[in-house]
């Protein structure tokens, strides 16, 4: 790769970081080029020239999201435990953005479905897909293991899981106090628990990033 190579790739990287901060905090109805171009100290044109269209950097955004938080699925799932560590594991992936007093960035665009191009729709859908299957997965695990108790099927819990979450980010967003996720996420989650009674929600294994960005 060639120094000017890098240098694009740098760039690119850095639109990602901040366009990503500025939708998770404020929405993407909210974030505009002329904000990012600004706090990069570069033109539009140099903006534009990477990403050609607000569409093109959302979905771009959304991608770049599903990654990470996939390898910290991937992380959880590599560590081999049991179905309660890994759902305290998963709640901690939340718990985590909520310290950094910002948004799912999946959750906030959801919040905004309608008024998003169609690409970002389909990013977004895929995100909770998969978020829901992985979860499917873990509950049935806890269902065999004895330790969880499900109301209904792990397909329907696992949505129930992942709108809950999302719900105690909201719920949390205006004191800005991560107690407060935490103890509405155990308390919306605490009937799921069988034989045993669950943990903390854990600190670790949050989506990788370049630049700080939950």
């Amino acid at each position: 790769m060639t120094s000017r190579q890098a240098g694009r790739v740098g760039t690119s990287t850095r639109i990602l970081d901040i366009s990503e901060r500025v939708v998770q905090t404020k929405g993407f109805g909210c974030f505009s080029y002329a904000d990012v171009a600004a706090d990069l100290k570069i033109t539009r044109a140099a903006l534009h020239y990477h990403y050609p269209g607000k569409a093109e950097l959302g979905e771009a955004l959304i991608k770049r999201y599903s990654v990470r938080f996939d390898d910290a699925l991937g992380a959880i799932e590599s560590a081999g435990e049991a179905a309660l560590a890994k759902l305290d594991a998963y709640i901690g992936l939340y718990a985590d953005i909520v310290s950094q007093r910002r948004m799912c960035l999946c959750g906030m665009l959801a919040a905004e479905y309608e008024t998003l191009p169609a690409p970002m729709q389909a990013e977004v859908v895929r995100f909770l897909d998969r978020n829901a299957h992985w979860l499917e997965r873990v509950l049935e695990q806890g269902r065999s293991e004895g330790t969880m108790r499900l109301g209904g099927s792990a397909s329907d819990t696992a949505l129930l899981i992942v709108s809950a979450l999302e719900g105690a980010m909201l719920v949390a967003r205006p004191y800005g106090d991560i107690e407060k996720f935490r103890s509405t996420a155990a308390a919306m989650l605490s009937s799921l628990y069988g034989t045993h009674e669950p943990t903390r929600p854990a600190e670790s294994a949050r989506p990788a990033e370049p630049a700080g960005p939950g």
